[in-house]
């Protein structure tokens, strides 16, 4: 296990928040532990997550978990995101204690509610099928650099 990071994944808490109007949400709730899960989405063109964040009110290691979910999650498809296994997880933090292996099961289970809320909410016509929707082209505004008339290269940052 790396625990660095996981040090620091518990001291920044990468996506820990909850979300004003997301697109949708799912919570899980441990019952061996008592811990509760809950995830949040913004979904938006190609069905891209582009938000997400959690609320929990586990221990560092599910604090550490919803982390990692949520750099994997982010910027992924709902479809890639629910592709996410419990060891793309754990491989993240290089292995989890004996005792703790199932953490990322519990947080994939409420980002996999989550995903759910949305696909339900796309059948019912409540938020838009935004897989449908063309994925925006982010252009770069950065030119190609030329030379100038003494050969030096120039540049431009806007």
């Amino acid at each position: 296990m790396d625990f660095p990071k996981f040090q620091r994944l518990v001291e920044d808490r990468t996506g820990f928040r909850t979300m004003e109007n997301p697109t949708a949400s799912g919570e899980y709730f441990s019952d061996s532990c008592g811990d509760m899960y809950n995830f949040f989405l913004k979904v938006g063109p190609g069905a891209v997550i582009e938000d997400i964040s959690y609320f929990t009110t586990g221990c560092g290691f599910g604090t550490a978990t919803c982390s990692l979910v949520v750099d994997l999650a982010k910027g992924k498809t709902v479809d890639e995101a629910a592709a996410i296994t419990a060891s793309d997880v754990e491989a993240q933090l290089g292995g989890y204690p004996e005792k703790k292996k199932d953490y990322p099961e519990r947080a994939l289970e409420a980002l996999h509610v989550a995903l759910g809320d949305y696909r339900e909410k796309v059948g019912s016509g409540t938020v838009p099928d935004y897989a449908a929707m063309e994925r925006p082209v982010i252009q770069s505004a950065a030119s190609e650099p030329s030379p100038s008339p003494d050969g030096k290269l120039l540049i431009k940052l806007h």
